[in-house]
């Protein structure tokens, strides 16, 4: 998984009817693009997280490369 900040991290519902939860990659942590990263929700919560198998990164335009 490679992100950049201004990307977007979709993770997907884990059960029936949990719906896919979107954030903003704010900073990326580990080196190379590698999580964990720095996400911003459309809450206004933040967190670190490193992303499982039921997350794909979308790279926004605009998105540091």
């Amino acid at each position: 998984m490679n992100a950049h900040a201004g990307d977007t991290l979709l993770t997907h519902g884990r059960t029936v009817g949990e719906p896919d939860r979107a954030g903003e990659i704010v900073e990326v942590l580990g080196r190379r693009g590698e999580p964990p990263y720095r996400l911003r929700f459309d809450d206004g919560h933040e967190c670190v997280m490193c992303p499982g198998p039921d997350s794909v990164v979308r790279h926004e335009p605009g998105g540091h490369r």
